[in-house]
This record gives structure tokens, sequence and C-alpha cells, in this order.
């Protein structure tokens, strides 16, 4: 069975998409910005501020699935200048605890509201 969540605690977009699909054992969530849940604005211009608010956002998604970090099984981590890669590297080894997820890290021309980092991940459901 096959279920669709667009969480009430992170910012209302219009876009046709869920935030998070479960099926079976393995939940999926949708690429996640440091965004401010209540106006959807980026938290601010820097790098480290803003993988921070993401990986807040990520966690308030699966807080509201009775799941936690330790959960992931694999992120993709998008980013628009491999510079910051030091910088995103920093902040999520500072969330994430070993073991770490298996994660795939790329330079992509742009990300939604102008966002430096974006992130999405695949969860293992007890």
């Amino acid at each position: 069975m096959t279920r669709h969540y667009f969480s009430p605690r992170l910012h209302q977009s219009a876009a046709p998409f869920s935030h998070y699909v479960e099926h079976g054992n393995i939940g999926y969530t949708a690429g996640i910005i440091g965004q401010r849940p209540d106006t959807g604005d980026l938290v601010s211009d820097n790098v480290s501020q803003q993988c921070d608010a993401m990986l807040t956002n990520l966690q308030i998604l699966l807080d509201e699935q009775g799941l936690t970090l330790r959960d992931l099984l694999r992120t993709t981590v998008y980013l628009t200048d491999y510079r910051d890669f030091a910088a995103i590297n920093e902040v999520y080894a500072g969330r994430l605890h070993e073991p770490y997820p298996a994660r795939t890290t790329v330079q992509v021309a742009a990300l939604p509201l102008g966002a430096k980092v974006q992130i999405e991940a695949v969860v293992a459901v007890s």
C-alpha cells in the first residue's frame, strides 16, 4: 500500500507534489531546501545556514512519520557550487551520525528559489 503525505509544518507550496511517499517499508522525501516554513523564503543566503535549515525541515518531516535521521538509508544532496562542498559536509556531519546513510552529491545549475543546497532522502520504515 502506498501512502502520500504533505506536511502541515513545512511550507505550503501550491506545486503538485507530496513531501513524503511511503511504499511498503521504504519512504521517499521530495527535495527539501532551507526554507522558512511560515513564509517559504530561504532562511538566508549563507550555504551553511541553508543546509542547517534544510536538515531541520527534513527532521520535521521525518518526526511526523515517527522516524529520525538515523532511519535514513540514502540521501542525494544537490548543490549549485562545488566550492560549498566542505561547508555542507561540516553541517551534515554535525547533524547526522555514523553510520552515515549512503550519499550522492551532485552539482546542478540551479535549485528552487535560488537555494544553494537541496536534499532528498530514502528512509527505512519500521
